[in-house]
């Protein structure tokens, strides 16, 4: 964060604008854009505030926002995803040592995530059974003349009448 920063208290100087200035332009307390160039991220309340920020400010600067962008997400990973090195020693020590309790070293970018079946396919897989399986039957009774109308309403006349 410390190189981002210092690219663009560079970047700002070379524009010729000061410190104050940008943050009247860009609606930003001034310490919080000095907290940006001195690579301070611990004084942002989370680290999407400061990611917006570092996007408004090389906008600002007229930088490309994307490389910029990636440049703070890989600082980000960096911060992220290291394992401890005490974390590293003690798996290297217990390597090839057989004991009870295993302790397994990971970044949150390696857990195995265990997936939950869906039953919405399912349930509609059933259904589309059940009715290929109802067409199949009536164009079965069809086709062997059979009447779909049963019994009980065959023979009795209906009446209509007009109103």
């Amino acid at each position: 964060m410390k190189e981002i920063g210092e690219y663009l208290k560079t970047e700002r100087k070379k524009n010729g604008v000061s410190i104050s200035e940008a943050s009247d332009d860009l609606n930003i307390n001034e310490t919080l854009l000095k907290a940006i160039e001195d690579g301070n991220s611990k004084a942002f309340k989370d680290i999407f505030e400061l990611k917006e920020m570092v996007r408004n400010y090389s906008k600002y600067l007229g930088l490309d926002v994307e490389s910029m962008l990636d440049e703070f997400n890989d600082y980000i990973f960096e911060k992220t995803s290291k394992i401890s090195l005490e974390d590293i020693k003690n798996a290297s020590n217990n390597h090839g040592k057989l004991e009870e309790t295993t302790v397994k070293v990971s970044s949150p970018y390696t857990k195995i995530k265990h997936t939950r079946y869906d039953v919405a396919p399912i349930v509609l897989l059933v259904a589309i059974l059940l009715f290929i399986s109802l067409i199949v039957y009536l164009a079965l009774k069809i086709i062997k003349n059979e009447p779909v109308i049963s019994e009980e309403l065959q023979g009795k006349e209906v009446v209509y009448e007009n109103i």
